[in-house]
């Protein structure tokens, strides 16, 4: 396992390791994986959700974020494993981007490591809550731990970041309790989304995913009352993290609760049929 400077290092870092070849990522997905394996002169195969097994197929490198990010799909740990021995013979790699996975960690393939091309990343940004802190590591063979490190160049952690995540990974207490916590609230907040005609079609322990025709209005409505959400454009619509405090679940609600009557007021008045000047039944003052 080799500590970096969260798992974003890595992600710019392992395309420089292969020659050009033909790399599949996740479409929705986090741009960051495309941008650097297209950087690096790799040929890049957008993948929708049902798409995995023909890329599994004919792909050398499949990047698979687990849970997905935004959408939250998830794979059974039988299902990776079958597609990292299609990619065996080529000599192929099975990347799997884990920054969302702490809320279920029994979905992780970090215990399958190491094995010829698998290579997990991980993160304490997300779950952790120590984005600031740039603390990530990457499971992978020796082999390929040796070249990144030649790669990344040595004191890839700082001092302060080291001493930040060994304390927070030997919490197993608080790790369970926001294991608890963070599924409770990630039903809650599918709940009030599906109140206001916003049903999430996916999400994890961390956020709710949920496409909507209008998603780019609602995010900028939602961001003039304070409140922000991630917004994608490709399928149209919003990623949300789960409020805190009371205090700020209110005010989401609210939020929306406001959003949706000033929609139903504005289709009222677009429904207003608008009479022709010069009709029988018009009049001036």
């Amino acid at each position: 396992m080799l500590p970096v400077a969260g798992s974003q290092a890595a992600i710019q870092a392992l395309p420089r390791l292969r020659p050009p070849c033909r790399v599949a990522v996740p479409d929705p997905g986090y741009g960051e994986h495309a941008k650097a394996w297209r950087g690096a002169g790799h040929e890049i195969a957008s993948v929708p959700a049902a798409g995995w097994g023909d890329a599994a197929r004919q792909a050398d490198v499949l990047v698979i974020i687990h849970p997905n990010n935004p959408t939250g799909q998830r794979f059974r740990p039988e299902t990776l494993l079958d597609w990292h021995r299609r990619l065996a013979p080529r000599d192929g790699w099975l990347v799997i981007d884990e920054a969302f996975i702490d809320p279920s960690p029994a979905a992780s393939l970090a215990g399958f490591v190491p094995r010829p091309g698998l290579i997990v990343l991980r993160s304490l940004g997300k779950f952790f809550g120590l984005a600031g802190a740039r603390v990530g590591f990457v499971l992978a063979e020796p082999t390929w731990l040796q070249r990144l490190r030649d790669h990344l160049g040595p004191w890839t952690l700082a001092g302060p970041s080291r001493w930040v995540a060994a304390r927070a990974l030997a919490d197993r207490r608080w790790q369970e309790a926001a294991r608890a916590r963070l599924e409770h609230r990630s039903a809650r907040l599918a709940a009030l989304l599906e109140r206001h005609d916003l049903a999430p079609a996916g999400g994890c322990g961390l956020f709710q995913w949920t496409p909507a025709p209008r998603a780019a209005a609602l995010h900028e409505a939602l961001a003039r009352r304070g409140i922000l959400t991630r917004l994608f454009a490709q399928p149209p619509s919003l990623r949300l993290g789960l409020p805190g405090a009371e205090a700020q679940w209110a005010r989401l609600e609210q939020a929306l609760a406001d959003i949706d009557r000033k929609g139903r007021a504005r289709r009222r008045a677009e429904s207003i049929p608008v009479r022709q000047i010069g009709s029988k039944d018009a009049h001036l003052p």
